[in-house]
């Protein structure tokens, strides 16, 4: 007789349970074509107005013709998608598996063309492979650097780079006042109507009425020269590059300082695809892929690349947190960057239109500090003094520029400009105080 299939008091017995696969978490999902693609473009759309924007006030500043002009525009699109590229991929520990979007950073373009503008092209591009360089080095170090570079510091330094770069933008619009106005108001419309993904491109809808505003005024067209359909990025084109380290200390502050900032993105972004946050081991990651991407701009020369979490909003409004999804949106970017007619259409804009756009764009970021100064703890005497000195410092060679002409060069290059002045004075003030606070706190009730 066969055994009995039964359990003891005549219940069947029960089978194995069956094996459910884990689920997979939403940044890891795959899609298919038919929706990666059109996700994709909506986050190229999003974020296409900052490396645009970000090149125009470059060729601005630096006075580039059209041809190099759209050769610029193609490098840093490339550099845009493969930076998106590593960020959601990763890759040896460089990039945070997160759905991230890479951006020429808006502060360090402004610290780029003040090197540029006192020191030459060559130097600036040494400058951002040094401060790619530095980023790389200090990253075992990160929990430590990070704290010298509270709210309050950053704050008054972003904010000082706003107005010492919107001096060096109004000229650029003087050329044709009226589409530079037109760009302007038009912007601002955009930010203030806009709402969602649609605010985000609001420069590119100032720049387009502007140049409409240009045509019907008769303002000129620059002329493209003609080329290839694709077309390589060029090495070195400056000239080989020329390290100063006196002279790049503007965009190597700046680099220590956007630890902070990958902080907050990476946090944010970890949180927004329901992943838990994890600093010590994401943050190092996600500033490892803006090192290696600048180090390729400084070959290319572009200025230092940053990760944006801007294109987070796209991801909240559709529920789609699949990095999969970024990296799709750097393959188009790296193609956009290779078709050379669409970087010559953009490279024929009137500099005027330009210039409008960069007004409000470097507005924008002095409102960033002062929204950095919100998260500072203003009501402290100390704190309000340490900004005090910081604008002081960064606003008088804007206001007199002869104040340090009998200074000696490496005094008159760290002092004479703006931006390394007040990230100097802001830093060492704001670890002088923080220390000196410590010890108030730490002495003994009734030391002197």
């Amino acid at each position: 007789m066969a055994p009995s299939d039964a359990a003891p008091g005549g219940t069947a017995a029960a089978g194995p349970a069956p094996i459910t696969p884990p689920a997979v978490p939403p940044a890891d999902e795959r899609l298919p074509l038919t929706r990666l693609l059109p996700l994709a473009a909506q986050h190229v759309l999003a974020m296409i107005a900052s490396p645009v924007s970000t090149v125009f006030l470059l060729a601005g500043g630096l006075r580039l013709p059209p041809g190099r002009t759209a050769a610029l525009l193609g490098a840093t699109l490339v550099l845009c998608g493969a930076g998106a590229l590593l960020q959601s991929l990763g890759v040896l520990r460089i990039g945070a598996r997160l759905p991230f979007m890479m951006l020429p950073g808006g502060a360090a373009a402004a610290l780029f063309l003040q090197i540029a503008r006192e020191h030459g092209a060559a130097t600036a591009s040494g400058a951002v492979l040094l401060a790619a360089a530095l980023l790389l080095a200090v990253l075992p170090l990160y929990g430590r650097i990070v704290r010298f570079f509270p709210p309050l510091v950053m704050g008054t330094t972003v904010l000082v780079i706003g107005i010492n770069m919107i001096a060096v933008a109004a000229p650029m619009a003087l050329g044709g006042s009226a589409p530079a106005l037109v760009t302007v108001v038009a912007t601002t419309l955009g930010f203030l109507l806009l709402r969602g993904v649609r605010r985000q491109l609001s420069v590119l809808l100032g720049i387009a009425v502007g140049t409409a505003a240009a045509a019907l005024t008769g303002a000129a067209f620059r002329t493209v020269p003609s080329g290839p359909v694709l077309a390589l990025p060029r090495l070195f084109p400056y000239g080989a590059p020329h390290f100063d380290l006196l002279a790049a200390l503007p965009l190597l502050v700046f680099a220590l300082a956007s630890l902070a900032e990958a902080t907050g993105q990476t946090v944010l972004t970890s949180e927004a695809v329901g992943r838990t946050p994890d600093p010590a081991r994401d943050v190092p990651r996600t500033a490892r892929a803006d090192a290696v991407a600048s180090l390729g701009a400084g070959l290319l020369g572009g200025t230092l690349m940053v990760t944006s979490a801007e294109n987070i909003g796209i991801v909240q409004l559709t529920g789609v947190r699949s990095r999969f999804v970024t990296a799709a949106a750097g393959v188009l970017l790296v193609l956009g960057g290779l078709l050379a007619p669409v970087t010559r259409l953009l490279a024929a804009l009137p500099a005027p239109v330009v210039g409008g756009a960069a007004l409000v764009i470097y507005a924008v970021i002095a409102a960033m500090g002062i929204t950095m100064l919100h998260r500072a703890e203003l009501g402290d005497r100390t704190s309000s003094t340490v900004v005090a000195l910081t604008l002081l410092a960064g606003l008088l060679p804007l206001l007199a520029p002869r104040l340090y002409a009998p200074l000696p060069g490496w005094a008159h290059t760290l002092l004479g400009s703006g931006v390394p002045a007040a990230a100097l004075t802001a830093t060492v003030l704001s670890a002088v105080c923080g220390r000196l606070g410590a010890a108030r706190r730490t002495a003994p009730a009734g030391a002197g």
